[in-house]
């Protein structure tokens, strides 16, 4: 029989600023009763991630939200910042730093914060983590435990050590693929960048991708931490439905309105053009093979179920990535 977890009631939130902390803040707050403890590195939270009245941080908060300051880069400041709470959901990370700040935030950082849980007797951490742990693909259908890490960049290879201390800790492990939504800017932004680049879309490209839409992933990083079956180990969060790299693309070029629909050109064809480009050519390479990862005791572990597909999903965020791309054109130099 599954041990069933303690009851939580208070539950700290690392990166509530960030794209998914964000989220997992958002779907916190709908739950009645739960307290919040959110903890920030910046001078103040905005008021839609914390109380009303958005507090400064070490001042507490109404409505059942607190926020503290603690920087994963400086482990002393993290002292005292798990008392009194039953959940700890670690979204921070440095990504694309240089391997210092990465070591220092992702490696370091999450093995103070997981030693201060522990001291302060928490019975549950949940990591939020990421697929590109495994590295390279193609990965098809592939489970927890169905291969070994193997990252690549400093990002990747950071966040696998800091997986490293919450599975110790008896902690819980999500690795989504393609986080998409409100507040990205790395994902659709980085795609929309490689078409840019080739002028064109790949054509014929068949290769399965797994992604989540982020209001889905907070809702599932939440599950993890509030469910009374007790979850420990890695685990694949993922809309269950692979989306196909044409299907990616058309959906992104038609609800972005992107001038390039009218050019197909073939990988090979792309690669070629793309020679000059080693970043470019490296999210080719990863986009034309699968990367499809299941996991079927998500839904029953967290009580969580998955939203919408793919392209219903996108739709709704469209217009702020529209107003993100356009934002960014404009500040771009030379503009």
């Amino acid at each position: 029989m599954t041990p069933r977890g303690p009851e939580i009631s208070r539950v700290l939130i690392t990166g509530a600023t960030g794209f998914v902390g964000g989220h997992v803040v958002a779907a916190a707050r709908a739950v009645p009763g739960l307290r919040l403890r959110l903890m920030t590195h910046r001078t103040a939270l905005p008021p839609s991630a914390g109380a009303d009245a958005g507090p400064r941080p070490g001042t507490g908060g109404g409505g059942g939200v607190e926020t503290v300051y603690g920087d994963l880069g400086a482990p002393d400041t993290l002292r005292g910042s798990c008392e009194g709470v039953d959940a700890v959901i670690h979204c921070a990370s440095a990504i694309g730093s240089s391997e210092p700040t990465a070591r220092s935030v992702n490696d370091q950082g999450t093995r103070a914060l997981v030693e201060e849980a522990v001291r302060c007797g928490v019975p549950r951490i949940v990591q939020l983590s990421t697929a590109s742990v495994y590295g390279r693909g193609p990965f098809t259908r592939l489970r927890p435990g169905g291969a070994e890490p193997a990252p690549e960049s400093v990002t990747s290879r950071t966040r696998a050590a800091a997986e490293r201390h919450v599975l110790a800790a008896g902690g819980v492990v999500v690795r989504p693929h393609i986080v998409y939504g409100t507040g990205d800017r790395w994902a659709v932004p980085g795609l929309v960048a490689l078409l840019a680049r080739l002028c064109a879309v790949p054509a014929g490209c068949v290769a399965r991708h797994s992604m989540i839409e982020a209001g889905e992933l907070g809702r599932a990083l939440l599950g993890a931490a509030l469910s009374p079956e007790g979850p420990a180990g890695v685990y694949h969060v993922n809309h269950p439905e692979p989306v196909s790299c044409s299907r990616l693309l058309a959906t992104v070029v038609d609800e972005l309105r992107l001038p390039w629909a009218a050019e197909g050109i073939d990988v090979a064809k792309a690669r070629v053009r793309l020679a000059d480009a080693p970043y470019a050519l490296h999210h080719l390479g990863m986009l034309a093979v699968d990367h499809w990862f299941a996991d079927d005791r998500v839904g029953r572990d967290f009580g969580w179920e998955p939203g919408e597909g793919f392209t219903a999903a996108f739709a709704r965020h469209a217009p702020w990535y529209r107003q993100h791309l356009e934002s960014v054109r404009r500040s771009a130099p030379g503009r």
